[in-house]
C-alpha cells in the first residue's frame, strides 16, 4: 500500500507565491508525520521568505529501492529518501544518491555518532547517507519458562551453555507445544550468521589486490577458519534439536510464547502491548549479546536501519540537507524514538543528556544501547545482496543436511568471488 502525506503550512494556497514543495520517498517505517512536520516548522523559521511544503510517498519495503530507481532514471525531482544501509554502495555506485560529504564537513558533529553508524552512510570514502536510527539483535527469554526447566540465563551466554540449555527446554517444554530455541531460517539467516564471525574476528570481505578490473576491490574472506566455526556452531544447534524456523514474524512468534528463547531485535518490546511494558521486566529477560564461544570472548550484534539521503534528481539540494539535520536534530528525534522504540545512532540520545527518557520508558533500553557500540554493519560494497544470497544457501544447506560447513561456506565463496569480478 501507498501512502501519500502532504505537510504544508497554513498559508491559504493563492498567497504562496513563495512556496517551496519538497518531495520524498519514504519506507513504512516511522512516524513520518511527526518526524518531518517538526523538522518542516523549524525549516520555514529559517526561511520566513518562504512557504515550506513537503510531500512524500510512504512505501512498502519491498517497493522502495524499485521507486527509487525509476524515479531518478526518469529524472523526476526528488529531494529526500530513506535507504535501507544494504543498498547504500548500490545507490551511490549508480550516481543516484548526492555527495553529502561537504554537507557533513560544515555541519561538524559527525563525532556525535557510533563511529559504526556514521560509517554506514560511508561509500568510497564519501558521505551519501546519515544513518537515523537503529537496531540491535540479542537473547530474549521467557522468565518463567526458564525457571520451568531449571536453566539458569547465564548458561545462555556461551555457545556450549546454549546448547545444553536448549536440549534441558524441549525436554521440559516440548510435551506442551512449546520449543526451547528459536533459529532464524527465513532469508535474512545470514544476518544471524554474521554475529558469530565477526566475533571470532573474521570479516564477510576483505581488500585485496590483483582485481582485473578494479586493481584492488573486495574479495570474499567469509569462508575463513572464523566462518567455518561460527557456521559449525549454528550445525551443533540443528544437531541439538533445535528447529530452523522458515516462517518469522519479528518476535511475535516468542511473545506468543511459542519459544522459551529467542535470539532477536531491539524491536522486540514494540511487540508487546504498550500498557505492559511497566512490567515487561518482571516477566521477560534480555541478554545484550550473542552467545560467544568462551567466556571471554566479546560478543558481537549486527545493525539495521533507515539512513536518509538526497537524490541527485533533487530540486532543492541545500533545503534538503536543511532538512535532514532538522529530522535529525535530538530534540526532534527523539519523541519518536520514545513513540516507536527505536534505537538511537547518536551518542547524546544513547548515552547522553537525551538518554533518560528512553532508558525509563523503553523496557531494557540501557542494556540494548550497551550493544550499539558492539555492532557492526553489513559491508557497503555494491555486490553485498548477491553476496549475502549465497551464505543464506550456504546455511540452508546446513540446515537441509545436504552439505557439511566447510563445503558449504568454500563454495558459496567461489560463486562470490567471480560476482565480484575475480
Amino acid at each position: 500500500m501507498v501512502i501519500t502525506s502532504y505537510l504544508s503550512s497554513s498559508f491559504a494556497q493563492n498567497e504562496r507565491d513563495n512556496t517551496v514543495v519538497l518531495n520524498a520517498i519514504l519506507a513504512d517505517e516511522g512516524r513520518w508525520e511527526q518526524l518531518i512536520e517538526s523538522a518542516r516548522e523549524r525549516l520555514e523559521l529559517r526561511h520566513t521568505d518562504l512557504n515550506i511544503e513537503v510531500q512524500y510517498e510512504i512505501l512498502p519495503y519491498d517497493d522502495i529501492k524499485a521507486t527509487i530507481l525509476q524515479k531518478v532514471s526518469n529524472n523526476e525531482s526528488v529531494d529526500l529518501i530513506s535507504v535501507d544501509q544494504i543498498w547504500l554502495s548500490e545507490l551511490a555506485e549508480k550516481q543516484i544518491l548526492t555527495d553529502l560529504t561537504n554537507f557533513t564537513d560544515e555541519w561538524g558533529i559527525s563525532s556525535d555518532w557510533y563511529q559504526a553508524n556514521w560509517d554506514g552512510g560511508v561509500y568510497e570514502g564519501k558521505i551519501y547517507g546519515i544513518w537515523g536510527w537503529t537496531d540491535i539483535r540479542g537473547i530474549w527469554y521467557w522468565k518463567d519458562l526458564l525457571k520451568q526447566a531449571d536453566i539458569d540465563p547465564e548458561l545462555l551466554k556461551t555457545w556450549n551453555g546454549y546448547i545444553n540449555a536448549s536440549k534441558r527446554l524441549n525436554e521440559i517444554l516440548r510435551p506442551y507445544g512449546i520449543e526451547g530455541m528459536h533459529l532464524v531460517g527465513a532469508s535474512h539467516a545470514p544476518d544471524m550468521f554474521y554475529p558469530y564471525l565477526w566475533m571470532l574476528g573474521g570479516e564477510i570481505f576483505e581488500m585485496k589486490n590483483g582485481h582485473p578490473k578494479h586493481g584492488s576491490y573486495w574479495f570474499p574472506t567469509f569462508n575463513s577458519s572464523e566462518g567455518v566455526m561460527a557456521l559449525e556452531f549454528i550445525k551443533k544447534q540443528i544437531d541439538a534439536g533445535i528447529k530452523a524456523q522458515k516462517d518469522h514474524f519479528w518476535g511475535q512468534e516468542f511473545v506468543n510464547r511459542s519459544f522459551a528463547v529467542m535470539i532477536e531485535g531491539s524491536w522486540m518490546p514494540g511487540e508487546f502491548p504498550l500498557d505492559q511494558w511497566s512490567t515487561l521486566e518482571q516477566k521477560v529477560g534480555f541478554i545484550p549479546m550473542f552467545p560467544v564461544p568462551y567466556v571471554n570472548n566479546t560478543t558481537a550484534t549486527m545493525m539495521g536501519g533507515w539512513e536518509l539521503s538526497i537524490p541527485t534528481t533533487t530540486t532543492y539540494k541545500e533545503l534538503a540537507w536543511e532538512l535532514i539535520t532538522l529530522m535529525l536534530d535530538p530534540e526532534v528525534l527523539t519523541p519518536m524514538l520514545l513513540e516507536n522504540g527505536y534505537l538511537p545512532t547518536q551518542i547524546p540520545i544513547g548515552d547522553g543528556p537525551f538518554s533518560a527518557n528512553m532508558s525509563q520508558s523503553i523496557p531494557y533500553f540501557e542494556e540494548m544501547v550497551s550493544m550499539v557500540p558492539l555492532g557492526h554493519k553489513r559491508p557497503n560494497v555494491p555486490e553485498y545482496p548477491l553476496v549475502t544470497e549465497n551464505i543464506g544457501e550456504a546455511i540452508n544447506q546446513i540446515y537441509n543436511g545436504s552439505k557439511q560447513p566447510n563445503e558449504a561456506l568454500q563454495h558459496a565463496a567461489a560463486i562470490s568471488a567471480d560476482e565480484l569480478g575475480w
